[in-house]
C-alpha cells in the first residue's frame, strides 16, 4: 500500500470500499463546476471504476485517495494521461464534500502528487485545467507555481452556457523553484 505523508493528510491506495465512499458521497459544487458530472450513476458504477483504476494503474495514470490523517476519506488524485515518451501527464483532484474544499486540503494533496511526480516518477512536465468560473482553482494553481498557458475559449458546455477551460503547466525546474520558497515559509 502506498501511503505519502502531508501535514494533515495523505495519500494512499484506493481499495474498492473506498471507491464506493467516493461515489456516494459526491457533492457537485455548481459555484465551481467542473467537467466531470455523475448525476444518474448507480453506486455501482463505482465498482467498474475501481475495476478501471486498477487496469489503469501505473499505466495510464497514479490515482490515490485523499485521506484525512484519522484514515477518513475525503477525495482523490490523478496524474493521469501518462506520456512516457514526453515525460509529461496531467494532475486531476476531487472531493466528495462541499465541507473538504476550500480548505487547503487540495493544495498539500497537489503538493505532495507534485514532489511524487517529478522526483520519484521523473516527469518533466505537469499540466492542469480548469473551467472559467472556478476562480479558487486558477488561483490555487498559480500559488502552487503552476503558470497559465493559454485558454481555450467557449470549449465546455455547461448548464446551457458554455465556458473557457484555462490550461496550466509547470515544469520540473519552476517546481524545484517554487518548492524552495514553500520551505521557507
Amino acid at each position: 500500500m502506498v501511503k505519502l505523508q502531508g501535514e494533515r493528510i495523505y495519500l494512499g491506495t484506493l481499495e474498492k470500499e473506498h471507491c464506493k465512499k467516493l461515489w456516494d458521497e459526491f457533492e457537485y459544487d455548481f459555484n465551481n463546476i467542473s467537467e466531470q458530472l455523475n448525476i444518474g450513476h448507480s453506486i455501482e458504477k463505482s465498482d467498474e471504476w475501481f475495476e478501471q483504476i486498477k487496469k489503469e494503474q501505473g499505466n495510464s495514470h497514479i490515482r490515490l485517495g485523499i485521506f484525512l490523517n484519522n484514515d477518513t476519506i475525503i477525495g482523490d488524485i490523478a496524474l493521469q494521461d501518462i506520456d512516457n515518451k514526453n515525460r509529461s501527464c496531467t494532475i486531476g483532484l476531487g472531493f466528495t464534500k462541499l465541507e473538504y474544499r476550500n480548505k487547503g486540503y487540495g493544495k498539500e494533496a497537489v503538493k505532495i502528487i507534485l514532489e511524487y511526480g517529478f522526483n520519484n516518477y521523473g516527469f518533466e512536465r505537469i499540466t492542469a485545467s480548469t473551467l472559467e468560473p472556478n476562480i479558487s482553482a486558477r488561483k490555487s494553481l498559480e500559488k502552487l507555481g503552476f503558470k497559465l498557458e493559454g485558454k481555450e475559449r467557449k470549449a465546455v458546455y455547461f448548464g446551457g452556457k458554455r465556458y473557457d477551460r484555462y490550461n496550466f503547466g509547470i515544469l520540473a525546474e519552476e517546481y524545484e523553484e517554487i518548492k524552495r520558497s514553500w520551505q521557507k515559509a
